[in-house]
């Protein structure tokens, strides 16, 4: 730790604890995951990456080099070229091509174009879990040998001919006319001998790279930053039951299990390939909440009920195998005197015994504790517990930590009598429960002054400090699950990504989250129930660490700025300790850099701004993305409001009937409140911008000084054309569609609005532009009327003719295939014109 020791009364001194509050946050920044994924084969070839290492500088090494990195492969493509190394000075090109689509992964190092050197060969078990490994290539000009290390494996070749001094050319992914590219991931780059150069891919955006000191060397097309993915949940998969079903995750196999009393999808989050499998006998139980459990030391699963009201000595507890889905066995018949509502839960592999804590059921709240004995086949109260107590609940999370040998459990709903009609009450507490010594001890219970949640069953626990859960305010029919760690120590906690849509109107519907060390993430699996019986599953995974939504917009500092500011640090630093006599002209100095920067900043950022047009995006006043404080009812009101502001405003009972139709008029009133004032509570982070309750109507007041992308787009259409509007209009759209991530039918209405006002105009300008041979503009309105309407014929031509006209005959066939590919999924037919065809251009084109 630095002591600084200030002068009093000295604007000076204020500047530097600044700068060293921000020489901090930077460092502590660089413990974020960070990383480059390159989009392969699976995609369009001018959408796969390419990452030029040095394009902005050259490098020359003597006696030797190496190329460092860490390396992860991913399933989408499994074949391709994943580096080519060009030396400046002579035509010679080495590649490394992956193939993993045999038994083993295959490395060949080639001279390009001439012979392989030498093939590497690592068994698939070995990587197969693996989601990082270290690779290497080690130039040894002095002795004249390449070497490749993958994973702790060694290979090379002699005598290749190598000159005393190289200049790399790096290009990882696509290059020139290479274009077969695996799907695969690096990050802790580094290049060079004793003069290193090392980049740890930490960008967020953008496609400039720079290395570990802020300068930028490297270029990289298509990028897909994988920061990102440490705060964006990733949607992977959806599944639908008419039948109530459960669902689990077994991190041995990596495959999410979504099964009823007939079949069973199985959804691998490795490979990202689904199958079903119908069972040869039908479930025993007789599934109402579809519970279940996996045991991984005999690898099957458990699916239990442990109360039903139908048939006495019906079967409640059954298994099956998971390596082959065959046969369903009876396990007990066994049962509880009521329903268990979102019981917390817990299995000990190395006792055979499950245990449940909690619930809900017959009007009652639960506290007990009950474990099934695999030896006796039935449930047994466990009651030797002692010290506190813990009220009686339902929606609470539970997890076991191994070094402690406990259980822990947070949260929930209920009361200190257990009976549903005294009303319940949200918990914000942590009791431990020491399976060793059977004591009971409340760690913490903290207040809470936001909208009350619950949190999912399951609780990710990985060491003695925290714990993760998903937490969502279940009282709203259309809400959102958010990720929170707590500190198992005092309660103090931080929410982590960003939300994850949840419609929770039945009791049935629950969610619940899984950790894979392995694979580095987390997982999510989201179960609606329609009815209490037809249910709809969604899977989501997110990158491990997890951060803030204030982590990634700090990550989104350019590295530039960065370095700049880590050299006005360290140059005050110096000035202060060697010339105090210039402190107050050195203090000015990093007064008008730090302005010239945050206005740089701002200029890019455009702030006080909301984007309605492709991802909904919120900028506050200084240019800080607050998207994150909209959830998704927070974006459905706002959307709501602004869509009627056009007319006036919308009233209470309009925005009531829209978005809560089938609550009673007290809890919809109440709702609305807080729901509004959380709006409010937003846009105050906005300048000129205020929501206005007049006359029974709320809307939306705009002033010069705020930036909506839907207000600009209204008012460029309906004002007389211009060359400049038009530009203007174009860069707006292609953000992407209206309200592209608002799938609600309740905005229908609105996006058909929106695009019937601007699709004519925009065929027009289309066609225009074709004919005045401003052709990259033309293909730029055919994918902007792509986003309205995807099966657009006469966008399609006029793109392909204006491709065609630039000489990009392979891209206007890839085009056509894509159409082509689009119109059979949604047409269910052949679409009925050839390539040729397009080439005619006609305004009144119709398919």
């Amino acid at each position: 730790m630095i002591k600084i020791i200030t002068v009093a009364k000295t604007s000076f001194c204020k500047y530097l604890c600044y700068i060293f509050l921000i020489w901090g946050f930077l460092v502590s920044s660089e413990s974020f995951s960070q990383g480059l994924k390159f989009n392969g084969g699976e995609m369009p070839i001018d959408k796969r990456t390419s990452y030029n290492v040095f394009s902005n500088k050259s490098v020359e090494f003597s006696q030797y080099f190496n190329i460092e990195c860490n390396l992860s492969l991913y399933p989408d493509t499994p074949i391709g070229y994943i580096i080519r190394i060009k030396n400046e000075k002579s035509n010679t090109i080495y590649n490394l091509f992956y193939d993993g689509q045999g038994q083993t992964h295959t490395f060949s190092f080639n001279e390009e174009g001439k012979s392989n050197l030498f093939t590497a060969e690592i068994d698939m078990d070995e990587l197969l879990n693996v989601h990082w490994f270290k690779m290497r290539i080690s130039f040894d000009l002095k002795n004249d040998s390449i070497k490749l290390t993958i994973h702790d494996h060694t290979f090379g070749a002699g005598n290749a001919n190598l000159p005393d001094k190289y200049s790399p050319v790096i290009i990882f992914g696509k290059s020139d006319h290479i274009i077969d590219v695996p799907s695969f991931g690096i990050k802790d780059l580094s290049v060079g001998n004793q003069e290193k150069y090392s980049f740890p891919l930490k960008e967020s955006e953008g496609d400039i790279v720079h290395d570990s000191n802020g300068k930028a060397l490297g270029e990289v097309s298509n990028p897909r930053w994988l920061i990102n993915d440490s705060y964006h949940w990733t949607f992977l998969a959806s599944f639908k039951s008419k039948t109530v079903a459960g669902a689990n995750y077994n991190p041995e196999k990596k495959e999410i299990y979504y099964f009823n009393q007939d079949s069973v999808y199985i959804y691998n989050v490795r490979s990202g390939k689904t199958g079903m499998r119908a069972f040869s006998n039908k479930c025993p139980v007789q599934l109402a909440l579809g519970t279940n459990f996996i045991n991984t030391k005999n690898h099957r699963l458990y699916a239990y009920e442990v109360y039903n009201d139908r048939v006495p000595e019906e079967v409640t507890m059954a298994s099956i195998d998971l390596t082959d889905f065959d046969n369903w066995e009876t396990e007990s018949t066994d049962e509880l005197l009521s329903q268990l509502h979102h019981h917390g839960s817990y299995f000990d592999p190395s006792t055979s015994r499950y245990t449940i804590f909690g619930g809900f059921g017959n009007m009652h709240y639960n506290q007990n504790f009950y474990s099934f004995d695999f030896n006796s086949k039935e449930w047994q109260i466990l009651g030797d517990f002692k010290g506190d107590v813990i009220f009686p609940r339902y929606f609470s999370s539970l997890g076991y930590l191994e070094k402690t040998n406990s259980i822990y459990i947070f949260g929930g709903m209920g009361n200190e009598s257990g009976e549903q009609v005294v009303g319940r009450k949200y918990f914000y507490d942590l009791h431990e429960i020491n399976l060793t010594t059977k004591q009971i001890i409340k760690r913490w219970e903290i207040p809470w002054n936001e909208d009350n949640v619950v949190p999912v069953r399951g609780m990710v626990i990985l060491n003695d400090s925290c714990f993760y859960t998903l937490c969502y305010p279940e009282h709203f029919s259309d809400s959102y699950l958010r990720l929170y760690q707590f500190s198992l120590k005092d309660g103090s906690y931080k929410i982590l990504g960003n939300s994850i849509p949840i419609h929770s109107d039945r009791i049935t519907t629950n969610a619940n989250l899984y950790y894979d060390k392995q694979l580095n993430s987390l997982y999510a699996i989201v179960q609606e129930f329609d009815d209490d019986i037809v249910s709809d599953l969604k899977v989501y995974s997110l990158a491990f660490p997890p951060i803030t939504a204030e982590d990634l917009v700090s990550y989104q500092r350019s590295a530039e700025e960065s370095a700049i500011l880590i050299i006005i640090i360290s140059c005050v630093v110096i000035i202060t300790v060697t010339v105090l006599f210039f402190m107050r002209k050195s203090s000015r100095k990093v007064h008008n850099m730090k302005h010239r920067l945050n206005k740089n900043a701002l200029e890019t950022a455009r702030p006080n701004s909301v984007y309605l047009f492709g991802d909904f995006t919120v900028l506050d006043r200084s240019g800080k993305d607050i998207t994150y404080m909209f959830s998704v009812r927070l974006k459905q009101v706002f959307c709501l409001i602004l869509q009627y502001s056009m007319e006036g405003g919308i009233t209470s009972q309009r925005l009531s009937n829209l978005l809560w139709p089938d609550k009673p008029e007290d809890k919809v009133k109440n709702s609305r409140g807080v729901t509004i004032n959380h709006l409010r509570k937003a846009l105050s982070e906005l300048d000129g911008i205020e929501l206005v309750y007049n006359k029974g109507c709320f809307r939306i007041e705009q002033s010069e000084e705020f930036y909506c992308d839907y207000t600009r787009c209204m008012q460029i259409i309906s004002a007389n054309d211009t060359e400049g509007s038009k530009q203007e209009l174009v860069k707006l759209l292609a953000r992407g569609k209206f309200l592209k991530s608002s799938d609600q039918s309740l905005f229908d209405s609105f996006k058909t609005s929106v695009e019937h006002k601007l699709e004519p105009g925009l065929l027009l300008e289309m066609e225009k532009s074709f004919e005045t041979e401003a052709y990259q503009t033309t293909i730029n309105f055919a994918e902007i009327i792509f986003n309205m309407d995807p099966l657009n014929d006469q966008a399609l031509a006029y793109q392909i003719k204006a491709l065609q006209r630039l000489k990009m005959d392979e891209e206007a066939r890839i085009k056509y295939q894509a159409f082509v590919v689009e119109y059979k999924k949604t047409m269910g037919n052949d679409y009925p014109h050839s390539f040729k065809d397009l080439s005619r251009i006609n305004r009144n084109f119709i398919g």
